[in-house]
């Protein structure tokens, strides 16, 4: 378990409730203990400040993948040493997930939805294939789980599309279930599409 890569999506937004930015203090916190290498949007503020700053705060590591056009607006954190700088949103994507050996997202808005979605995806597609957890802080996410499972009884995925995702309730849930987790098929590929 110790010293994985783990790629966290969440919000940049500071008006949410308290609730949200206490998690996502606690997953920094506690990823950095677990010597996990946090990799993030590269954000100050919201749930990603304080993810950075409490992973920081622990003496973890923490690497920020940033577009270019968000430095030239200060939007980076100033306290994140590893920070890498990108062309677009698609590089920012791409290089959050290439290399983790799992995901979490946290709770937010369209950006964070994006990129959970691009995961599912390319897990589905069998080109991820590491744990994707979603950590459904204040019921955050269990409408979505809800509606993934629409998705399958109404046959835009198949039965096995359940099992691309764990819905977490608690932060200190999340590293056991990652290491529970199986490794998604290779062979998944070939149910991709709806039988």
């Amino acid at each position: 378990m110790r010293g994985m890569r783990i790629c966290v999506y969440c919000a940049s937004s500071a008006q949410v409730d308290r609730v949200y930015l206490d998690a996502a203090t606690q997953l920094g916190r506690t990823l950095a203990e677990a010597d996990c290498t946090v990799v993030y949007g590269g954000g100050g503020t919201g749930l990603m400040g304080a993810l950075a700053t409490a992973a920081l705060d622990a003496g973890g590591e923490v690497v920020g993948i940033i577009p270019r056009f968000m430095i030239e607006v200060e939007w980076q954190h100033p306290g994140v040493a590893n920070l890498e700088i990108v062309e677009d949103m698609r590089e920012r994507k791409h290089r959050l997930l290439t290399g983790s050996d799992a995901v979490i997202a946290l709770p937010g808005g369209t950006g964070t939805l994006e990129e959970l979605f691009e995961a599912l995806t390319l897990k589905r597609l069998a080109i991820y294939f590491n744990p994707i957890m979603l950590l459904n802080t204040n019921g955050f996410y269990a409408p979505l789980d809800a509606f993934m499972h629409t998705l399958i009884e109404q046959r835009f995925m198949n039965p096995e599309h359940a099992a691309l995702w764990n819905l977490v309730d608690r932060v200190e849930d999340l590293l056991p279930t990652i290491h529970k987790a199986p490794r998604w098929s290779p062979d998944a590929r070939s149910y991709a599409a709806v039988r």
